[in-house]
This record gives structure tokens, C-alpha cells and sequence, in this order.
């Protein structure tokens, strides 16, 4: 195993990930399109920017016009996205949509969508989840196989980026019931296909998710992602490469508040004196700085394990998820308390990484989720 640093190619890509966000999507360009009801929730010259500097090609083989520069590169980008609450289809389409089709998709579906993504062109989403809870196993949404095809009914919530997707990536139900693993098939479809409706809803942290509702949609044998019946153990794959940026981006929230806050504690004086002279708030701050040190470790090994085809990767992917759920919590928990009742206010922009953390901390599985799938891949 290497050691738990980065190479000074992935340093290099942090530091550029780190100047063009501040630069272009600073937390205030979220406000702004918060504030403008903006019907993206984006702006397409900054996605057209990360297109050009290679982002969106991250995680996509060199033969189809990506840099395969791997998880660990790709963290570091999540991880400074998170720090500037820079919203863009970054996760959705460069993360999962660009996983999903190059770990499943034929030659031909790599070759007709994976360029256009690197180009940023092409937009995806994932429509996994069901209910208001994670759980990629309970599949109610049909697959019925129709002539060559199959015919798609159900409703699937909480797809990030839904509203603004060229292509969705739907798991159905071709076999057996929910519960079961086996059965589970994925399908790309087109987003303004016959019978696809998407309402986007807006949701606590001024991002885009969205409902999908399929109504006998037809598609064709070509449109399977991977092998019929058989789509589970892809979807496991896509879902922790997510999570494992989930966990970066997390990172990147805890860090920011964390240093934000630090600040304030030097600079806010309460009966004449500077709050950070108080020794309470002292023994808070370091507990919280030694919680992040050991986020840094775990996201860090759990990209690293992803990158070198690990056994025990999907165990180091929940614990990172969970440890870094769990510290983002104590994070904007202890920012917004130690910067007063001025935190609990919209002027300050302590608050929106509140915002933002929570449907990071839930989107596929929370911490318990991930505490007890840790568990479980242990042999508990």
C-alpha cells in the first residue's frame, strides 16, 4: 500500500481545482443563483470551464477523451468543490454518470456518450432511489420485457441534476421482488423520451434533485447498461466511487467551516476579550481539528483502494462516508454555535454549509447506513 500522500501530479490538479473554483464558483455564485431561482442551478460557463480543464474526463478511459487520472485526482477536485459549495453537474455526470458508463456500457454506448461528456455536452443523472431513504435493493419500478425491449413504469426521487439530464441511468425491476439483488437491471434512457415526466425540486441546500416518473417508456435491447438482470453489482460500483467523493466533498465542507470559524474566534471579542482566549471553546476546536485529521486519512485510503482495485474497498468506502458523515455534522454543528446568533442568520455564509452537508450526509446512505454495511462486509 502506497503511503497516505498524494503524488505531486494529484497535488498539482488540487492546487488547480482549488484557484479555478475560488475564482468561479465561490459560495457567493451559489447565493446568486439561490437568490434568482436560476431554472439550471448552474452556470454553464463554469461547466464549460472544468470541461476545458479536464475535470469532467477525470474518471473516463484515455481512448474515449478522458484522463483516467483516477479517484484519488477526482477527490480532489469533489473535496474543493465542497469547500466552495460550487454547484455544477460535476457529481452527477463527471462522478456517477461517467462511472457508470465506462464500468457497464458496450464499445458502442462508451463511444456515442463518453466523448460528449468529456466535452461537457452531454448531462446525466442516476434515478436509484425510491423513498426518502436509501436503499438501492428495494426496486419496485418495472422492467417488462416488450418485443426486443422493455416497456419502464415507476417513480424514482431524490435524482440529483435530474431536471437538467440528457440521459438518466434507471435502475428497474426485470426479475424477481424488491429486496432481492438479483433482477436488477440498468437502462439509459433519453430524458425527454415518451412517457419520461421530471419535476425538479429544490431542495434545502439551493441544489437541483428531481422526481422521475416513467409511464411505459419503450426502449430497446440497446439500451441496457451492462448485462440484463445482472445490474446490481454495477450499481454497488457506482455507488461507492459517489460515495467516496461524497466523502471528499464532505471533507471539504468540514475543513472550510472549521478554518472559517477559527477566524471568527480570533477576530469576535464578548466582554472585552477575544472568544478564542476562552478555554471551552479551546478544547472544542481541538477535538474538532483531530476529527477532520482522521476524515483527511480515511477519504484519502478509501480513493486510494478504489484506484488499486482493492478487496476491501467497499468497506473502506462506507467507513470513509460514515466517518466523514459524521464529522461534517459535528462541523456545522460547532461553526454555527461558535459563530453565535449571527451563524443561525443568512448573512453569514456559515450557515449555507449547514445546508449543503445535510443532503450530502444522506444521499446514497447516511452514517447508519454506512456504520452498518461497514459492519456487515466485516463479517459482523
Amino acid at each position: 500500500m502506497a503511503g497516505l500522500v498524494l503524488s505531486e501530479e494529484q497535488q498539482m490538479l488540487k492546487d488547480a481545482a482549488q484557484g479555478f473554483l475560488q475564482d468561479h464558483a465561490p459560495v457567493g455564485q451559489l447565493r446568486k443563483l439561490r437568490d434568482e431561482r436560476d431554472p439550471l442551478g448552474y452556470v454553464p460557463e463554469l461547466w464549460q470551464g472544468m470541461a476545458e480543464l479536464g475535470f469532467t474526463g477525470t474518471l473516463v478511459p484515455e481512448a474515449f477523451g478522458g484522463s483516467a487520472f483516477g479517484h484519488v485526482g477526482m477527490g480532489q477536485i469533489s473535496e474543493q468543490a465542497g469547500r466552495n459549495l460550487s454547484a455544477s453537474p460535476l457529481f452527477a455526470t463527471a462522478i456517477v454518470g461517467a462511472s457508470a458508463i465506462a464500468l457497464g456500457g458496450s464499445e458502442s454506448q462508451c463511444e456515442a456518450l463518453l466523448p460528449a461528456l468529456v466535452d461537457g455536452s452531454l448531462l446525466t443523472a442516476l434515478a436509484v432511489d425510491e423513498t426518502a431513504r436509501h436503499a438501492p435493493t428495494q426496486v419496485r419500478t418495472q422492467a417488462t420485457q416488450s418485443g426486443d425491449g422493455y416497456r419502464l413504469s415507476g417513480e424514482k426521487r431524490f435524482v440529483i441534476d435530474g431536471h437538467i439530464a440528457n440521459k438518466l441511468i434507471v435502475s428497474a425491476r426485470s426479475a424477481g421482488e424488491p429486496g432481492d439483488t438479483q433482477g436488477i437491471t440498468l437502462f439509459l434512457l433519453d430524458a425527454d423520451a415518451a412517457g419520461v415526466s421530471i419535476e425538479r425540486t429544490v431542495m434545502v441546500d439551493s441544489r437541483n434533485a428531481a422526481v422521475v416518473r416513467l409511464d411505459n417508456v419503450q426502449v430497446g435491447a440497446e439500451a441496457v447498461l451492462g448485462d440484463p438482470g445482472a445490474g446490481y453489482d454495477l450499481l454497488q460500483q457506482v455507488l461507492d466511487i459517489g460515495n467516496a467523493q461524497l466523502a471528499a466533498e464532505l471533507l471539504g465542507i468540514s475543513q472550510e467551516v472549521f478554518e472559517r470559524t477559527v477566524q471568527y474566534l480570533k477576530e469576535r471579542k464578548q466582554f472585552g476579550v477575544l472568544i478564542g482566549s476562552f478555554q471551552a471553546l479551546q478544547h472544542r476546536a481541538a477535538h474538532w481539528f483531530s476529527e477532520i485529521e482522521l476524515v483527511k486519512s480515511v477519504v484519502l485510503r478509501a480513493l486510494m483502494a478504489l484506484d488499486e482495485g482493492a478487496a476491501n474497498a467497499a468497506q473502506l468506502v462506507s467507513l470513509a462516508k460514515a466517518k466523514a458523515s459524521e464529522v461534517a455534522e459535528l462541523s456545522t454543528n460547532e461553526g454555527v454555535q461558535m459563530h453565535g446568533g449571527i451563524g443561525m442568520t443568512d448573512e453569514f455564509d456559515i450557515g449555507l454549509f449547514l445546508k449543503r452537508a445535510r443532503p450530502a450526509q444522506q444521499l446514497f446512505g447516511d452514517y447508519g447506513y454506512h456504520a452498518n454495511r461497514f459492519a456487515l462486509l466485516g463479517g459482523y
